[in-house]
């Protein structure tokens, strides 16, 4: 990364500051404002700046950003509470993603016939994960149920680890039929890749946990001391994992777990001591999305066409929708709180990182563009159509839970909730 590249994010970042609460009044968030600055700024054909997208500090930094995310995500799960609920998340994951998977690849190689079942498996693997930061409006939003903040918060942080076997498989197969030479993983060891992933991340999570509290309560920690561990148990999971096979991701997710689970309230509070990974995460991710802007974005108009804006829209809409209906199928959930759940499955950064797989295995423009465009559109559009409509719909989900519930109390009971 350049110095005037470091400069110009700075000064967004900024802007975006001290700005940050009238934007949002707006609905314009913050991956909105720095995707635009990217394409505007980065932009190969007109942009003063230069952004290579090949680099291997762009795809280490988008990498650790969605693994701090995670971290921090996960650490704020209430495991007693999940335990009560468990049915949803563990149904939005072993079916609805599952089936957004095969639609997903299904759909792509209908309506691109030269893409080939690999890369269209690849887009449909790529897109089928969720970003909690781009929901992060309507998961903190303690108007709406926690049962569903919690099942979208849950299934953002996993879904990408279990996709991205399946993404690793189909870009290897692809490789193979493309004749790229390089490394690439197969199913088996994908599959392990994602095993030493839980067990790093247990280890790690367990063990930093039963650290700080050890040395919290013999006063060993500065001031401060706290937050820092966490951060680098954060980063400690998804590089350790990394470094000896693992799957990175999963790995701060479910340190994460481990750690806010284990970490006891009498020591620490784990939403202030989260707050630093949490907050790294969040600036970095900026970084990330001008990056999206530069660099990806240009690459999702040059091989746009009308079927890309219509697998982007089904994506978001069909792919994701229906099979969230189809895997709650039974449960208490009524139909508003389906649909709500069912919208609020953006894309964003697993898939960005994804696309930065592909880019970096199968190292032929001509070969990976058209995959990576469908990929990149369709978070483009996410991040237009999730940022405007998270502050809206959460507001009127809430307001609507809450007139649902009063309508099943007596007057009595109605009378005295709204005193």
């Amino acid at each position: 990364m350049t110095e005037p590249l470091l400069a110009v994010l700075a000064i967004v970042a900024l802007a975006w500051a001290v700005l940050s609460d009238r934007l949002a009044r707006s609905n314009i968030t913050g991956p909105l404002v720095f995707v635009v600055a990217g394409f505007l700024l980065g932009n190969p054909e007109w942009g003063p700046l230069t952004v290579d997208v090949d680099t291997p500090s762009v795809h280490a930094i988008a990498e650790l950003t969605l693994a701090l995310l995670l971290f921090s995500d996960a650490a704020r799960v209430n495991v007693a509470k999940l335990r009560q609920d468990i049915g949803v998340p563990v149904r939005l994951l072993g079916i609805g993603l599952m089936l957004s998977i095969v639609f997903g690849s299904v759909l792509a190689a209908w309506l691109f016939d030269d893409l080939g079942w690999a890369l269209a498996c690849f887009v449909g693997a790529a897109l089928a994960p969720t970003d909690a930061a781009l929901s992060a409006q309507v998961i903190n939003d303690k108007n709406i149920p926690d049962r569903v903040r919690r099942s979208l918060n849950v299934e953002s942080g996993l879904n990408d680890g279990i996709a991205t076997p399946i993404v690793m498989l189909a870009l290897a197969i692809a490789a193979s039929q493309l004749g790229v030479v390089g490394e690439h993983n197969d199913g088996l060891g994908a599959l392990m890749e994602l095993a030493v992933g839980v067990v790093v991340g247990m280890a790690v999570g367990l063990g930093s946990a039963k650290v700080i509290s050890f040395s919290s309560r013999r006063g060993w920690l500065l001031h401060g001391g706290r937050r820092l561990a966490t951060l680098a148990a954060a980063v400690g999971s998804f590089a350790i994992a990394m470094s000896i096979g693992g799957n990175g991701f999963i790995a701060a997710f479910v340190a994460g777990v481990a750690f806010g689970a284990t970490i006891p309230r009498d020591v620490a509070n784990v939403d202030e001591i989260a707050v630093l990974p949490e907050l790294l995460g969040e600036v970095l991710a900026l970084g990330v999305w001008f990056l999206f802007g530069a660099a990806l974005v240009p690459v999702a108009f040059e091989y746009f066409s009308p079927a890309t804006l219509l697998y982007a829209v089904l994506s978001l809409t069909v792919i994701r929708m229906l099979p969230v209906g189809l895997s709650l199928v039974g449960t208490t959930m009524d139909r508003e709180t389906v649909l709500f759940i069912g919208w609020f499955g953006p894309r964003g950064l697993a898939s960005i990182v994804f696309a930065l797989l592909a880019v970096e295995q199968l190292n032929e423009p001509s070969v990976v563009g058209q995959a990576v465009s469908i990929v990149a559109f369709t978070v483009l559009l996410s991040v237009f159509a999730h940022g405007v409509s998270a502050g809206p719909l959460g507001r009127r989900y809430s307001r609507g839970h809450t007139a649902r519930s009063l309508d099943g109390l007596g007057p009595q009971a109605r009378k005295r909730s709204h005193e």
